[in-house]
């Protein structure tokens, strides 16, 4: 069955290896946070994690993620030399036994949220994604040239509304939010402590100035094509994360959207070792997807997944779900796997906070029982998979 894998943020997490043993964790999900953006992943810094890992039971089982810098793209002088770098870290983990690397190529900003702790009846908390708060941001505070254009007359009135009755409190907890916590924490442009976050995402935006979905792309298929050789050699598996969310944001494109993306990259670099890592939350966060169509559709190519499911509430607004509920449909996505592409590894995703979770200062979406609830509903789901199996049912 499915691998069961961690996020897990390095010796320094307050998540141990210890207690993930305990909780049955299978694989660690992790990377050399400790190494800048661009820089050579040594062999000797890779085994010494990887050592690390396998002494408390478990492996590695995946990097999340060898950052594709900024300058590969948009296209940088540095690009070049950045490239290289990439292929000898890749080169490296090869060597050492990680043959799995999920990365992304989502311009200046990851997955984005509105609200770290949304409340929900039960008492715990979610991320939420509130389409009006991300325009006001957009609007207001970012003050985007021509951001206008790219919101409904219905969208920039109720921006004008909250305008008048938003806070300096709610304003500065909206900038920490998109820019800042939910960006540092994971090789982020923008790391805690950023005395002005604003001014400097506008300078990251800006270097995008002239690069369009069709630029973008093109990029992207350098990227590839120039790093699938080491994947071949040393039997590295790349697979990209889709967008989160899978809609154009910020007037930035984004690439890994939908069905029809996803189709596109795989046949633009024709490689097994070009894979997907495939996303039910990010994916089920946009109406255009069906997750079940397009795990059906790119099993073969998968070789990574993220399991989490989110709900699309009215008016763009969409909030993370039961891991039991939602657009994501993972009991279905986990027949379709162990069928079509059996034992990938699997983590649960941004687990709800509860039971005292708020307090323990864990990364935004990564609580330890938030996640342990996801990761036994989970469990439970791979077993009744497993029992419809070996009863011929499935």
């Amino acid at each position: 069955m499915m691998e069961k894998t961690w996020r897990w943020f390095g010796k320094k997490d307050r998540i141990t290896l210890s207690m993930l043993r305990q909780i049955g964790v299978e694989g660690i999900v992790t990377a050399l946070h400790e190494v800048p953006n661009g820089e050579v992943w040594t062999t000797e810094a890779i085994n010494d994690l990887k050592n690390y890992i396998e002494s408390y039971g478990m492996r590695w089982s995946v990097v999340e993620s060898l950052p594709v810098c900024e300058a590969i793209k948009y296209g940088g002088p540095e690009r070049d030399v950045l490239i290289e770098n990439y292929k000898i870290s890749l080169a490296n983990l090869g060597k050492c036994g990680v043959k799995t690397v999920c990365y992304n190529f989502m311009p200046v900003i990851d997955w984005i949220r509105t609200d770290l702790h949304y409340a929900l009846p039960d008492g715990s908390s979610s991320l939420y994604f509130n389409r009006i708060r991300f325009a006001y941001f957009d609007l207001k505070i970012l003050q985007r040239e021509g951001a206008e254009r790219d919101y409904s007359p219905e969208e920039l009135q109720k921006v004008e509304e909250l305008d008048h009755r938003i806070t300096p409190e709610e304003k500065a907890e909206l900038i920490d939010t998109i820019i800042v916590k939910t960006q540092g924490f994971i090789d982020g442009n923008i790391q805690e402590g950023e005395q002005y976050p604003v001014r400097k995402f506008r300078k990251l935006l800006a270097l995008y100035k002239g690069i369009d979905r069709q630029k973008l792309r093109e990029n992207l298929c350098e990227f590839l094509k120039a790093v699938m050789p080491v994947c071949d050699e040393y039997g590295v598996n790349l697979c990209i994360h889709p967008d989160d969310p899978p809609f154009q944001v910020l007037g930035l494109p984004r690439i890994v959207t939908s069905e029809e993306d996803i189709d596109w990259l795989l046949n633009a670099v024709d490689n097994p070792h070009n894979g997907l890592t495939f996303c039910a939350g990010s994916l089920s966060s946009g109406s255009q997807n069906d997750t079940r169509e397009l795990a059906r559709r790119f099993a073969r190519r998968t070789h990574f997944v993220h399991l989490r499911s989110t709900e699309i509430l009215p008016e763009g607004d969409f909030r993370e779900t039961s891991h039991l509920a939602g657009r994501g449909h993972l009991l279905e996505l986990i027949r379709i796997f162990e069928k079509e592409n059996p034992g990938l590894p699997m983590r649960v995703d941004h687990g709800r906070t509860m039971l005292g979770d708020e307090k323990e200062g864990y990364n935004p979406g990564y609580s330890f029982y938030g996640r342990m609830f996801a990761l036994a509903q989970v469990e439970g789901m791979m077993a009744a998979v497993r029992n419809e199996m070996e009863s011929g049912l499935l």
